[in-house]
């Protein structure tokens, strides 16, 4: 059998020759199956605009506590909302005013309905809101959540939307790591998942390179690369307060916490050998600031 620098130098030969060569049918040394191109990231839906790129943005509310001011944002700037069973008591109670209640409505709530309040349950229903009870004990209510997207996905036959959970970092811990988890696997069929906190936004990045778009109205100083989910990692930075060069991490050594963003950078570049999670610090930051600036809407 011929040896991998045979199999490399018979595909280039072909590929000179203007033979079409169909890459599945000549395997490659891991190296080559591992290249990426580099991927770039904003996280402008924070802003609280909508039509601010191609991408159309999903919002899955999940039964955690948020900051009215972080909902408006996060509504304001997705075009499909859904809730997460108890995730509706949380919409709804996020308003005193029942005429101010009406202009939040979900597109879909959906779980095992173990958490949402029967009075919850009536008041959206009788706005016609679907309310699907799924009893798979084997998925949690955001994964149902994020397959009912799918099916809509599917059924319109529309590009992926990117995904906005309103929560999952914050609370008890076993439901972070699901997060944590959850995330690390969905990164290999959707290409964009955010978690949102009031303090924090979160998301996993691949294998490979990435341009991080830096908003400073926005996000904080304080950020991280962490190694979940993988036994270890290789990354480079720039635009980091403190920067890495090919430093391994893992969690039975480093991992970078509290790192920091510099102010006069607009772009964080990472790469990474193993798939990470990066996380930064939101602003606590009144609505009319951005008002004021002409952001928010």
């Amino acid at each position: 059998m011929a040896d991998v620098g045979d199999k490399i130098r018979l595909m280039t030969s072909l590929l000179s020759s203007g033979v079409e060569v169909v890459r599945h049918h000549l395997p490659l040394s891991p190296r080559w199956h591992t290249m990426s191109t580099k991927n770039t990231w904003d996280v402008s839906f924070l802003q609280g605009q909508s039509g601010f790129n191609a991408a159309k943005h999903a919002l899955i509310i999940l039964n955690q506590p948020f900051l009215r001011p972080l909902l408006d944002r996060l509504w304001a700037s997705t075009e499909w909302h859904c809730c997460a069973d108890g995730g509706a008591n949380r919409l709804h109670d996020s308003f005193l005013d029942p005429k101010e209640r009406l202009r939040y409505i979900p597109d879909l709530i959906k779980g095992d309905l173990d958490s949402i309040r029967p009075e919850v349950r009536r008041f959206y229903e009788s706005l016609g809101v679907p309310v699907v009870e799924d009893d798979d004990q084997d998925s949690t209510d955001l994964m149902k959540c994020v397959v009912a997207l799918e099916e809509k996905e599917y059924r319109e036959e529309v590009s992926q939307y990117h995904v906005v959970l309103l929560g999952g970092l914050s609370g008890r811990l076993d439901q972070t790591i699901h997060t944590l988890s959850y995330l690390h696997k969905l990164r290999k069929r959707r290409d964009r998942v955010f978690a949102v906190t009031d303090d924090n936004v979160g998301w996993v990045l691949d294998s490979g390179e990435h341009d991080i778009q830096i908003d400073h109205n926005i996000l904080g100083k304080t950020c991280g690369l962490l190694p979940v989910g993988i036994e270890s990692t290789i990354l480079s930075t720039s635009g980091l307060r403190w920067n890495l060069t090919d430093h391994p991490s893992s969690f039975d050594g480093m991992v970078s916490t509290s790192n920091h963003l510099v102010p006069e950078e607009q772009v964080v570049w990472i790469k990474t050998s193993k798939p990470i999670w990066w996380t930064v610090e939101l602003k606590h930051i009144d609505n009319t600031t951005l008002l004021r600036n002409g952001i928010c809407r």
